[in-house]
């Protein structure tokens, strides 16, 4: 089973930032502190390293104590970008993805991943999270953005992106993958809420307990 050692944790906030007008997304407030710099020290205890990828006001993420990656591919090319500039620069067994905008994420998001990838042999382990259905019930939702990767898929990757693909889930299908689900007793039903806007961000912080 992979040890915490042996994962490096990639923050992702090389967004555009579109939803929330523009502005770079990571570097909102949330409980006082940067959204990235939140996610980066809720990360950090579970991993042996990190690495953030970003593609503006570089020299702010630099301030968190991190190596800062701007993404290779050009044009803001989503979240593929970011895996692939984090398995470059991986020098781990295996690299953790976490986006920059769910701040409240599993505390043990990692050896959750790491024993569900070790116990079914995978290359991929991805968390999925209960959300609510029309009639009133839940369904799991995989989480793609929140991905344990063997570093050695890097290559596989390289050849996607250069094929020109960019969605996470098609290029997570070719590999085995392990579905982890945050559902269990305990677990916080806010953990995987993201804020794409503003007031989805206020309203993220007047609901998470302090």
């Amino acid at each position: 089973m992979p040890r915490t050692h042996d994962i490096t944790g990639l923050v992702l906030a090389g967004g555009r930032g579109s939803r929330m007008g523009g502005v770079d997304k990571g570097l909102q407030g949330f409980r006082g502190r940067p959204l990235a710099l939140h996610t980066l020290l809720r990360l950090q205890p579970q991993v042996g390293r990190v690495m953030i990828n970003a593609n503006r006001n570089l020299p702010d993420y630099a301030a968190f104590g991190a190596p800062v990656w701007p993404d290779g591919l050009a044009g803001y090319a989503g979240p593929l970008a970011g895996f692939l500039v984090g398995l470059e620069h991986c020098q781990t067994p295996w690299l953790l993805t976490v986006p920059c905008d769910t701040p409240l994420f599993p505390a043990d998001l990692a050896p959750r991943l790491a024993a569900a990838a070790a116990a079914q042999g995978a290359d991929i382990a991805m968390a999925a999270a209960p959300e609510p259905e029309p009639d009133g019930g839940t369904r799991l939702r995989p989480q793609p953005v929140f991905c344990l990767l063997r570093a050695s898929l890097l290559e596989s990757l390289q050849r996607f992106t250069q094929e020109g693909g960019r969605q996470v889930g098609r290029w997570t299908a070719q590999h085995p993958c392990a579905i982890v689900a945050f559902d269990q007793p305990g677990d916080d039903p806010l953990a995987f809420r993201n804020a794409n806007t503003l007031a989805e961000l206020h309203t993220l912080q007047g609901l998470a307990a302090p």
